[in-house]
């Protein structure tokens, strides 16, 4: 199975693609979607969107995983939220199953307890996709992170 994991945000988007066949997880792509903070709120959601469609061509992912926000305490909640829309809707218009998960299932699903902190999730991201050097940027090895959690999870 190949699975597409995002971690959105309206500045960067990060992705992480994955395939699982062979009863072993390997990554295929990783990187971000950034949006030109010079434009406004709109034309960025359409550079989100008109990126994320061009992965999902080139990719063909069979599912979609994407974290979820409960709330954030940040001037910009808003901003990422509507971001995040634009992605669910994205994937949903290519047909495309989405599991969602909050971060502490991610942490749970990765290293066995919701509490875990970034390098702990890092660590576990590289051992499970047998990886020699962390993925980067840190938004990048976050979708990875969500994307095994939905194969985890399935």
């Amino acid at each position: 199975m190949r699975i597409l994991g995002i971690d959105p945000g309206l500045a960067r988007v990060g992705y992480g693609v994955i395939d699982t066949s062979g009863g072993e997880q390997t990554m295929l792509d990783c990187g971000i979607i950034r949006t030109d903070p010079g434009r406004t709120e709109g034309e960025r959601m359409v550079e989100i969107a008109r990126d994320l469609r061009q992965l999902i061509r080139v990719w063909r992912p069979e599912l979609a995983a994407v974290e979820k926000f409960f709330f954030y305490r940040s001037s910009n909640t808003i901003a990422v939220v509507q971001a995040r829309g634009v992605v669910i809707m994205t994937l949903s218009r290519f047909g495309l199953p989405v599991v969602e998960f909050p971060p502490m299932q991610i942490k749970q699903a990765l290293t066995g307890h919701g509490h875990a902190d970034k390098d702990e999730v890092l660590e576990a991201v590289m051992r499970e996709l047998a990886l020699d050097s962390p993925p980067r940027p840190d938004d990048a090895a976050d979708a990875l992170a969500v994307a095994l959690t939905g194969w985890f999870q399935r």
